[in-house]
């Protein structure tokens, strides 16, 4: 059930490219590129009140 469900999100996240698999890939580095920052933003205001 969860492979399907990724199986759907990642068809519907290469259709919004264009079917173009490696201009989506491209774009999902990007986006776990700007969440990572975000998240390591997040620890590091973490670390600083303790």
């Amino acid at each position: 059930r969860q492979e399907a469900a990724l199986q759907a999100i990642a068809q519907k996240f290469i259709a919004q490219h264009k079917g173009d698999a490696v201009k989506a890939l491209k774009e999902m580095i990007v986006l776990n590129g700007h969440l990572q920052e975000r998240l390591d933003a997040v620890e590091g205001r973490r670390r600083a009140t303790r």
